[in-house]
């Protein structure tokens, strides 16, 4: 794995541990799974993340949103068990 791809993870997992709070106060959490080639976020939703009916808006909205925000090359966040 390049140097590049290991900083870019390191940093998509510590905007995770920012983000991962506000799911909890909410019985929810989200775990990072990997970092594809082209640069597709996937990451796992649990506890009343996992069956939330808002869980996509809450992926795309704010996840996805944080992590683009902060890292623009990231193409998207995809939750792989939704």
């Amino acid at each position: 794995m390049s140097e590049n791809k290991t900083e870019l993870i390191k940093k998509i997992e510590n905007i995770i541990e920012q983000i991962r709070p506000y799911l909890q106060q909410d019985g929810g959490d989200i775990k990072f799974v990997e970092l594809t080639d082209d640069n597709v976020v996937n990451v796992e939703l649990t506890g009343a993340c996992g069956s939330c009916p808002y869980s996509t808006m809450t992926l795309k909205n704010g996840v996805e949103a944080a992590v683009v925000k902060a890292l623009p090359e990231i193409k998207s966040v995809e939750a792989i068990n939704l």
